[in-house]
């Protein structure tokens, strides 16, 4: 007896294996090349420089401000660009970074701004100097002359320890006179101001003679009507 002939099957078709699902946080290798978004121009590949000249491009005048005949440095912009504020306080790392600094003082109010993030770059204590009134402890106060007036300037007693070393910093120099007063202060507590810091200095002014001998690092500087 002879078996009935099996009828034969259609030839399977092979079907490709499903595609290993890709990785959170990854590209496709199907993803066209062509539409992928290029990779932003790394701020490395520009010199400490041209890195300035942003930053610096970005502070604008205000005549007549705070009296008639001041023309006025407003880095408001300045700080609300994340990129050169990255820039500002990365250069006034790289400057101070190998020094033996234990405070940070930062002068009312930008100075704050600038000492504050700096501060905690290098890991360090910040010391706010302020206005009259405005701390609530026991204080020094020292009287000096400002370019439209005078001033006076406070810092809590007992903030820095004897022989502490100190930065001084604020947003601009114009004539010297609010920077020295803030290390008069620093020298009241019997600690030494070893720096003073800048983001700006108003070279005709000379207020960097004022602050002699104690060194000055003032990233970008701009002359008479600059």
């Amino acid at each position: 007896m002879t078996k009935a002939a099996q009828p034969k099957r259609a030839a399977r078709k092979p079907t490709p294996s499903s595609p290993k699902p890709t990785p959170r946080g990854r590209t496709s290798k199907a993803t066209p090349a062509a539409k992928r978004s290029a990779p932003p121009k790394p701020q490395g590949s520009l010199n400490n420089g041209e890195r300035l000249a942003y930053a610096g491009s970005l502070i604008r005048n205000i005549p007549n401000f705070p009296k008639k005949g001041i023309l006025f440095k407003d880095i408001t912009p300045l700080l609300a660009d994340p990129k050169a504020f990255a820039i500002v306080i990365d250069s006034l790392t790289e400057h101070f970074i190998a020094d033996q600094i234990d405070a940070i003082v930062g002068i009312e109010s930008r100075g704050f701004v600038f000492g504050g993030a700096l501060a905690a770059r290098l890991n360090t204590a910040f010391v706010p100097v302020r206005k009259p009134g405005k701390l609530p402890g026991a204080v020094d106060r020292v009287a000096y002359a400002l370019e439209y007036g005078k001033a006076e300037l406070e810092m809590h007693k007992n903030s820095l320890r004897e022989g502490a070393k100190v930065l001084v910093i604020d947003d601009l120099l114009a004539t010297g006179g609010t920077a020295a007063a803030a290390a008069e202060l620093v020298r009241k507590q019997g600690a030494y101001v070893t720096a003073f810091a800048f983001v700006v200095e108003l070279t005709f002014l000379d207020g960097a003679d004022k602050l002699v001998p104690v060194p000055v690092v003032s990233l970008m500087r701009f002359g008479a009507g600059e």
